[in-house]
Order: structure tokens, then C-alpha cells, then sequence
């Protein structure tokens, strides 16, 4: 419902009600302007496009923390939002007032100290908070739409995956203590907080098999804490018998500790994020191996696989990946290439006509295929 009045004073009030029934109003000098406004506000009620007068007046620091109250987030993606929020240079702008040219140069800022991928994660994050307002009627547009993030290297230049005479070398530098939660992730694909979150009963010595089923995630002994793998990562682990000798031997040598019977730590508590990759750290400096992370013996163990003929949904479900499409994305140039294909489906083929005689492809009757 609407309507336009003119007032003792000579001004014209153009008012309306929201589907709510919550009245909003506004004054003009002119009646065609008052009828201007009203055709405005009807045309972004018909279009979608409506939004509150009133609702973007909150600055997005204040929008942000409301809509992430309601977020069911896992403490990592928390504190990168968290992270988020406290180097967005537009926080306590009005939500309404924040403009694509405001977005792009954050956007900027971040790139010339921010590695792409940790840019794109702050972007994506910010990115929702905004699409929610736009959801929620607060505002008309996602000031995010079209901005340019920073090109990711590809994956095959920037992926570092050890060889396994450098692997070897770490192994063979790692304390007794260490060195099993080193070939978990080597070869069994563990992330760091999976590995760090193996207990004894985890540990199928019969059936040779590592039950992922949860995770330690925090840099640090006060912020780390136990929680579920992430989603889609709860897994069985079917592993060589070569590493369940191993970690018979971490038990009978090492043992574990806590009534919980955890397999790897220091200090009689288990391993967080930096404990862990300090003593990798440690590692890598005595064996002379380079800049490998603990993460990059993941990717070892994925390219095992692969060279070993797997598919992807069976390294899918290895790595806990909750797509195929993820791991694919991940590894993709990892797999035989087409030409690869095609050239060993040629050799089976001659071989399959000739008798797999290499030498009868160099005779005279040969030529004549």
C-alpha cells in the first residue's frame, strides 16, 4: 500500500508499507518527485531487487558477526573468518556504502603479502557474508561480484612431492620417536591433524587397516583440540603390511600414553599443528631434503597411487577427499595423459597381431600394416 500526501508546510510525504507491514516514508518538495521514488520502490518489489531504507545502515563488521553466529563451521574455517574479518579495510563501513572498486582493493592489498589460495579463501568467505545480505533483503548487490582475485599457480608447478630417495633419507634422520608418524603421512596419506589424532584402537593390526576418526586441529597446545575429520574425511585406511610393522614396532618401542592410548606426540600430549611441524622441520634440516612440508608426504602418497594404476574414486576415498572432483582437481596431472593412453593401447594392439615380438615390427612384412 502507498500514498503521497502534501503537508501543512507544502511538502509532499510518499509513504509505503514492506511485506512486513513495517511503514517507511520520505518527504520532497515536489509531488513528481515523492511519485518518482514510490514508482522506484515498486519497480525493485516487482524485480527482487527490494531492500530495507533501513537495514544497510549497520557497518559489515556488525553484519558479518550476526551472520556468522548462525554459520555451522568447524573451528578451522571459524578462525579463518575470524582472520577474514579483521583484515577486511571496509569493516566499519556502512554495508549499503561498500562499493566493487572498495572489494577489489582490498583484494589487491592482500595479494602483495598473501599467497592466491589465502586470498581466495578470505575472498570466498567475505564473499558469502555479502550474498547472505543480499538474501536477506540488507542490501540490493554483492559488492563481490567480478572482482579479480590473483592467478593461482597451476597445480603441477606448484605441487613439491619428495622422491623416495629423499623420503628415505628423512626417515633414516628422524628420531625412533618420529619417524612412524612420518611414514603415516608418507604412506598412508594422512593430514598432519589426522595423523596426530591416531590412538591405539585406530590401528587394525590383523586387517591392516587405520580407521580415521577424528582430527586435532590448533597451532598451538592451549588452541589445539580434538574434533571430526573434516566432512566427508572419516575413513578406513587400507595400508601395506610394511607399515603395520611400524607402528608394531612405534608401540613396542616408544608405546603410547594417556588413557586414551595415543600413538604420537611430545611432552605427554599429543601433536598440534606447529609441535608437529617443528620436528619436521628438524627433520628435513638433518637429512638435507629441501623445503618439503608434512602435507606434500600426502601428496607422495597420492602420486604412489596413481603411478600405481588406482582410480580416481579409489584415491578419492584413500585421502578422504569428499569428491571425486576434488581429488581430481588436486592430482589430475598426476594421471597417464591421453597420448599415454593411446600409445600403450597401440603397443597391445601390435602386440596382440605380431605375437608381442618387438623385432618382427622391423621386418619387411611389417611395413606393410
Amino acid at each position: 500500500m502507498a500514498s503521497i500526501q502534501k503537508r501543512d508546510n507544502g511538502s509532499w510525504r510518499a509513504r509505503y508499507r514492506d511485506a512486513a507491514g513495517k511503514e517507511h516514508a520520505r518527504h520532497f518538495p515536489r509531488k513528481i518527485d515523492a511519485q518518482h521514488w514510490l514508482n522506484e520502490v515498486t519497480a525493485s518489489v516487482v524485480t527482487g531487487r527490494y531492500v530495507d531504507p533501513k537495514g544497510g545502515k549497520i557497518t559489515f563488521a556488525q553484519w558479518f558477526e550476526q551472520w556468522s553466529a548462525a554459520q555451522v563451521w568447524a573451528t578451522g574455517t571459524k578462525l579463518k573468518a575470524e582472520q577474514a574479518l579483521a583484515i577486511a579495510t571496509f569493516q566499519d563501513h556502512q554495508i549499503r556504502s561498500i562499493l566493487p572498486s572498495h572489494v577489489q582493493a582490498w583484494v589487491k592489498g592482500m595479494s602483495a603479502r598473501l599467497a592466491p589460495a589465502t586470498v581466495k579463501v578470505y575472498f570466498n568467505i567475505v564473499s558469502s557474508a555479502f550474498r547472505a545480505a543480499v538474501t536477506d533483503k540488507v542490501i540490493a548487490e554483492n559488492p563481490c561480484a567480478g572482482a579479480k582475485l590473483p592467478r593461482e599457480r597451476r597445480r603441477e608447478a606448484a605441487m613439491t612431492i619428495p622422491t623416495p630417495e629423499q623420503l628415505g633419507e628423512a626417515l633414516e634422520a628422524a628420531p625412533n620417536w618420529f619417524a612412524a608418524f612420518i611414514s603415516v603421512c608418507s604412506f598412508a596419506g594422512l593430514r598432519l591433524g589426522e595423523a596426530a589424532g591416531l590412538q591405539l584402537r585406530d590401528v587394525d593390526f590383523l586387517r591392516r587397516t587405520i580407521s580415521v576418526s577424528r582430527q586435532i586441529q590448533g597451532n598451538t597446545k592451549a588452541s589445539a583440540e580434538v574434533v571430526p575429520p573434516k566432512h566427508g574425511s572419516e575413513r578406513v585406511v587400507y595400508v601395506a603390511e610394511e607399515l603395520i610393522q611400524v607402528l608394531a614396532l612405534h608401540v613396542q618401542d616408544v608405546g603410547v600414553f594417556g588413557d586414551e592410548q595415543w600413538l604420537f606426540g611430545t611432552g605427554g600430549t599429543y601433536f598440534n599443528r606447529n609441535s608437529a611441524a617443528d620436528r619436521w622441520r628438524d627433520v628435513r634440516e638433518d637429512a638435507g631434503i629441501g623445503e618439503f612440508t608434512l602435507h606434500d608426504l600426502r601428496h607422495f602418497y597420492a602420486s604412489g597411487l596413481i603411478a600405481d594404476g588406482c582410480d580416481v574414486v579409489t584415491v578419492q576415498r584413500a585421502l578422504g577427499h569428499a569428491q571425486p572432483s576434488i581429488t581430481l582437481n588436486t592430482y589430475s596431472h598426476l594421471w597417464p595423459t591421453a597420448e599415454d593412453k593411446t600409445r600403450t593401447a597401440g603397443s597391445r594392439l601390435i602386440s596382440a597381431v605380431l605375437g608381442g615380438s618387438a623385432d618382427s615390427v622391423r621386418t619387411g612384412k611389417a611395413t606393410s600394416l
